[in-house]
């Protein structure tokens, strides 16, 4: 339960931190503490329910008991940044708040719409939502095929448009040459009046770098200076977020802002990496800032992660313009809680951004998919071996790239490396840039096996730029990278398919199937299938993959090659290691994340995990009568735990109940300022029914009204893999162990984490937050 940021005694110092000021880096960038825009912690509406302050008579000196149960106490009920909501008190809160609208519609017509209005909010905002993320991918596909163009020239009808626009209304267009037109003009002929000649080259080759290197810098910039949330693909932490753990800033508005605007520039500097994973991002904050609208999510974590989990959904179906993908992606990788009822929303939510991207038609061609397959030839068995060798090297390189990705990102994170993420940047682009200049298309054909050189250059490029390049200061997905990687390996494995079915159809493999001179193999299907098994090896997606892969490329008919290769992929990957890209990235960063996948075969117990240890000193508790206002404070004082359990007596140590360090300052610091009289000696009770107190004495405070009466306990010879599905399914944040009702000890998420990490040989102190 260490938390330094509960160690403040006063509300004023729960609302302005005094570590505002304290930089911790998270995901490889800067973060800031103060960023407290996306989730306000201290909004007057969210004690209602948990903590609420009022008078009443009592057996005290001055006739007035401090009791929680009438008015709000702002702050009551909410989180510190970087700590793990309550599930079970959330979705308590949400019923408790629905019963109570239920019961009060049949009491008037105003009070019936209210309720109307309150279930129909979930779908108008995720209506919202998807109209949002739409709007924004359009946009962001629009700017960033505008700036990619930009590198090579400019349109003189209109500066505002790309290549392709720029010559749709031109009378000289040619369908042999659609991309040349007078109206477009090269760097090399605005600035020289000539296309040809080493001169020219070498001008558009300067003009095309400086661009590249001017839209990274800005990216990298704008990132450090405004939003250091924007940098990354955004799913490690939104996988975290979504688990319950608070980053506040994370889904705010200036990280929307400027990850929607370095997105456009990294993506049109040329730097090996995609929009996809960050586009989820981009989602998930529209969702955020929008649950501000409606008070039934503003005011419960738990619901508003159900709205995230939908807004993930949202990402991937702007992403790819793959809807039913997108709710399969956020089931299947993203998502730590998804009732029915989401599964629903997400799918409406998916389908009116993809309405909303199709209406925008960013790409020019009326379609959502971005690689529309025009191939239909029919696959055959045979070429099943083919293609379950593409899975094979997909989960080869996923283990590969996992391993050197996060080896990499260790290094940028402990090294000197780390303190120069602009140098990086711009360093990776120019490598980049010159790269993929030295590789000019040559049709196969007569000369295919200088086509195949260069694809094979061209592949170990890509697999060597794709490492470095994930992970730096600037937007980066990793989905579009990896399926190049497969893309060209199968495009390899698809031209060694044809010629060998050209040029041996008399073998026995071949024949039958494949007659001379026919067009028997599709390298493009060995490109997509290798595509697929490539990102299935980074990220050990199976069936989200499989209906993103057709929805994307339109080819249905080829469900089944890509379902064996991207199983094989998974296999292959899995026997070297369980961790995917994402969560790999969570261990690295030190996330309290409880991994659902993750099998616990050890035989420890929950006496073996709970603190404190035989060796430590007794566990720190309250009793539910006779400590003063002064003896508490005293003991927060000392002491950096984020809750307290709740005994009977020190001599009994029988629970009662658990109260949190957060409401525990706040409602004292509230006492002693509303009601007169409170002083350091006055006592606190956690009862019901307080005792006769002496009238010359100062008043009592009642905090029963905070106190959570019910918390989840174990006993000390509970197996620690029981303990672990109760924290995994239920959310918790903390678990207590008893025996025979007496109080031993506590399990918190972080204990969990580190005791695993240490049973499978990692450095427990890698779990940085609680």
């Amino acid at each position: 339960m260490d938390n330094a940021g509960y160690c403040n005694e006063t509300y004023e110092s729960l609302h302005n931190p005094a570590s505002d000021d304290e930089l911790v880096d998270i995901a490889g960038a800067t973060l800031d503490f103060s960023n407290t825009e996306d989730v306000p912690p201290l909004d007057p509406e969210y004690g209602s329910g948990y903590g609420n302050t009022g008078y009443s008579n009592g057996m005290t000196g001055n006739g007035k008991l401090m009791d929680l149960l009438d008015e709000p106490v702002p702050g009551v009920g909410t989180y510190e940044d970087f700590n793990t909501i309550d599930w079970v008190r959330e979705k308590s809160k949400d019923r408790d708040r629905h019963r109570e609208i239920t019961s009060k519609s049949e009491q008037s017509t105003w009070a019936l719409l209210h309720s109307i209005s309150d279930a129909f909010s979930g779908w108008l905002l995720m209506l919202l939502i998807g109209l949002m993320s739409g709007a924004l991918a359009g946009c962001i596909d629009i700017s960033a095929h505008w700036l990619t163009d930009l590198k090579e020239g400019v349109c003189l009808s209109g500066f505002w448009f790309n290549h392709e626009h720029c010559c749709w209304g031109s009378n000289q267009t040619t369908f042999q040459e659609r991309d040349k037109c007078p109206q477009w003009q090269s760097w090399a002929e605005l600035l020289g009046g000539s296309s040809e000649g080493a001169a020219a080259y070498i001008v558009n080759y300067l003009m095309f770098m400086l661009c590249a290197l001017l839209f990274s810098f800005l990216a990298v910039i704008l990132v450090r200076a405004f939003a250091p949330y924007a940098c990354g693909s955004g799913i490690p932490e939104i996988k975290t977020i979504l688990s319950g753990f608070i980053i506040r800033g994370y889904l705010g508005k200036w990280t929307l802002i400027i990850k929607t605007i370095t997105l456009v520039l990294a993506v049109s500097s040329g730097l090996s990496l995609g929009k996809e994973g960050p586009l989820v991002h981009v989602a998930c904050c529209c969702a955020n800032i929008l649950c501000h609208l409606f008070t039934k999510y503003r005011q419960n974590e738990a619901k508003r992660r159900e709205v995230l989990s939908a807004a993930a959904a949202v990402g991937v179906s702007v992403a790819f313009g793959a809807p039913i993908g997108g709710v399969l992606f956020s089931l299947e990788e993203v998502s730590y809680y998804f009732p029915l009822k989401t599964l629903w929303r997400s799918f409406f939510a998916a389908l009116v951004a993809a309405f909303t991207l199709r209406s925008i038609n960013p790409f020019g061609n009326s379609r959502l998919v971005l690689f529309y397959v025009e191939f239909h030839t029919p696959w055959h068995m045979v070429e099943l071996v083919p293609f379950i060798l593409l899975g094979i090297f997909g989960g080869l390189w996923g283990a590969l790239f996992i391993r050197a990705n996060i080896a990499w990102c260790r290094r940028r994170k402990t090294t000197r490396l780390g303190h120069y993420p602009v140098l990086e940047v711009l360093v990776v682009t120019g490598i980049t840039g010159v790269c993929v200049n030295t590789l000019p298309d040559r049709p196969a054909g007569p000369g295919v096996y200088t086509a195949l050189w260069q694809l094979a250059l061209a592949l170990f490029f890509k697999m060597l730029v794709t490492v470095v390049t994930f992970g730096m200061k600037v937007p980066s997905g990793l989905f579009i990278p990896s399926m190049a990687v497969g893309a060209i390996a199968g495009r390899l494995l698809g031209v060694a398919m044809e010629q060998m079915a050209l040029n041996h159809h008399d073998w026995l493999i071949v024949k039958g199937w494949c007659s001379s001179g026919a067009d028997c193999i599709t390298p493009g299907l060995y490109a997509m299938v290798g595509a697929a098994a490539c990102l299935g090896g980074v990220t050990r997606m199976t069936i989200s993959l499989v209906v993103i892969m057709f929805e994307l490329t339109g080819g249905l008919e080829y469900i089944v090659p890509l379902m064996a290769a991207i199983m094989t992929s998974k296999w292959v990957a899995d026997a070297l290691g369980r961790e995917g890209i994402y969560e790999a990235h969570i261990r690295l960063n030190g996330y309290p994340f409880l991994e659902t996948k993750e099998e616990y075969e050890h035989k420890t117990l929950a006496q073996d995990v709970m603190r404190p240890r035989p060796s430590d000193p007794l566990l720190v508790v309250l009793t539910q009568e006779g400590m003063s206002v002064g003896e508490i404070e005293g003991v927060m004082a000392d002491t950096d735990y984020s809750g307290f359990p709740v005994v009977v007596s020190q001599e009994s140590q029988r629970l009662v109940g658990f109260v949190l360090r957060r409401d525990l300052v706040i409602s004292l610091d509230n006492a002693r300022k509303r009601q007169e009289g409170v002083v350091s000696a006055s006592l606190v009770f956690f009862l019901e029914h307080v005792p006769p107190q002496p009238f010359s004495g100062p008043p009592v405070v009642k905090l029963r009204g905070i106190l959570d009466l019910s918390p989840f306990t174990v006993t000390d010879h509970t197996p620690m893999a029981i303990a672990l599905d109760i924290f995994r399914k239920l959310g918790l944040r903390q678990c207590l162990v008893t025996h025979n009702g007496r109080l031993l000890g506590i399990i918190t998420k972080k204990d969990i984490l580190k005791h695993m990490a240490q049973m499978s040989n990692r450095d427990p102190d890698s779990i940085l937050f609680n």
